[in-house]
């Protein structure tokens, strides 16, 4: 008689472990997970099981998600067809998810493959296999679903007790034995950053004082206009602990006092709008020292006040020199002007065959020069620009306008803006140097 032939299951043990507590020793529990698979795989021998070569570990990944490498190692082999039994020690190492477990099932199912659970002896080739893996997964779901309740409800006892519960350390302290304790140097930078602020009244200036301080987050990182904001509403500045918008007193000491944080947030409380509407009030020359008359004089901003208005003026300096008439355009309309010259940056913003010529023109102009950057660079840079232009304060305004404006030539024809290529390029690197330090 022959003897049947036995058909061969290549048998993939996969072994995970939430925490990466104990994952140095010689020995840990991905050991022990491992080496009860494989012996329970020689304990089927006969029926044709054999270990694969790879291995399947997760260490320090939790059971609660499928972005796992390992993990992902395995289905990939599973839809390769170089699987066809999973074997685990038990079935919350595979998932704690009942949605999430079913998904591998379905993928499992799709290429004939067996589960089989050590500890838990089935498979899920059975009904009642089945439905045994779905009665313990949702109790493992549930375990889950318990210890995240309780992790919750200490964390927030926690905090109503005033305790540093971790997380990004704030610019001004230094966590000891668990505790934020103030670094006096950083300290004094968070002082002068809501002063400033009150100052200014605008985040896009402060942002810009503090990088040419070199002030750093405590990371080292730089702090844009989006952290000068977090630092501004950080309440645990104030000495509280915060859990989900609710402050509560902390162990920690304060680094500013109630009235500092009352006039910053008496700022903060106005439309933005409104602030650049101030600012623009404080500095309402956008176009200095960039228009020019017919006979090539310059025009410097001026203003008046009548019945309490204020009426603003680019003025030509052979007027102011000569008097009126000596110059066939003596003076302009400082809004109008700034208005028209500001639609004609924003149609370059919009429309890229304007820079495609304005390219092409420096290009001939200057072969030999090398620019760091391309066409295509400079397009995406203005396109980002034009829907952030109403949103930008003046004063960030006027420097746009001097970066990408050579000179403004005015006549009794109308007026020619000269772009500046180099500007172009210029506003493109910062453009994108933010997003890089944005995604970073």
């Amino acid at each position: 008689m022959t003897k049947p032939v036995v058909r061969k299951l290549r048998c993939g043990v996969y072994t995970r472990k939430s925490s990466e507590e104990g994952l140095e020793q010689e020995f840990n529990s991905l050991h022990a997970q491992r080496e009860a698979c494989e012996a329970y795989i020689a304990s089927q021998r006969s029926e044709g099981w054999v270990l694969v070569r790879d291995q399947y570990d997760d260490g320090g990944i939790s059971g609660g998600t499928l972005e796992r490498p390992a993990l992902k190692r395995l289905l990939e082999d599973i839809e390769a067809g170089l699987v066809d039994v999973v074997v685990v020690y038990k079935i919350d190492r595979l998932s704690r998810s009942l949605m999430d477990f079913s998904k591998l099932v379905e993928v499992f199912d799709r290429n004939g493959v067996t589960f089989v659970s050590v500890t838990q002896s089935f498979n899920t080739t059975t009904s009642m296999g089945r439905l045994t893996l779905n009665i313990l997964l949702s109790f493992a779901q549930f375990e889950r679903e318990v210890t995240a309740e309780r992790i919750r409800d200490k964390f927030r006892a926690s905090r109503m007790k005033g305790m540093w519960m971790g997380g990004n350390i704030p610019l001004g302290y230094e966590v000891r034995d668990r505790k934020l304790v103030v670094r006096k140097e950083d300290a004094e930078h968070v002082r002068w950053i809501f002063t400033r602020f009150i100052e200014l009244g605008s985040a896009t200036e402060l942002a810009r004082d503090v990088d040419s301080r070199n002030i750093r987050t405590s990371r080292g990182n730089r702090i844009d206009k989006k952290a000068i904001y977090r630092i501004l509403n950080n309440r645990v500045y104030l000495g509280d602990a915060v859990h989900k918008g609710e402050p509560y007193p902390g162990e920690h000491a304060a680094i500013i006092d109630q009235g500092l944080w009352d006039k910053v947030h008496a700022i903060l409380t106005e439309s933005p709008r409104i602030r650049a509407a101030r600012t623009r009030a404080q500095t309402p020359a956008l176009l200095k020292g960039l228009i020019f008359g017919p006979d090539g004089a310059a025009f410097s901003p001026s203003h008046t006040r009548k019945g309490g208005r204020l009426y603003r003026y680019y003025v030509s300096q052979t007027v102011l020199k000569h008097g009126a008439g000596a110059c066939p355009v003596g003076r302009v309309p400082a809004g109008e002007i700034e208005a028209a010259v500001i639609d004609q940056l924003r149609a370059v913003f919009r429309q890229p065959e304007i820079i495609a010529g304005t390219w092409k023109a420096a290009e001939e102009q200057t072969p030999a020069q090398a620019h760091s950057i391309s066409e295509r660079d400079v397009r995406e840079a203005l396109h980002q620009l034009d829907p952030l232009w109403d949103e930008l304060f003046p004063a960030e305004q006027a420097r746009i306008a001097a970066l990408l404006i050579e000179r403004i030539d005015i006549g009794l024809a109308g007026l020619n803006v000269r772009l500046r290529i180099d500007g172009l390029g210029g506003l493109a690197d910062e453009m994108r140097a933010g997003k890089s330090e944005q995604a970073a």
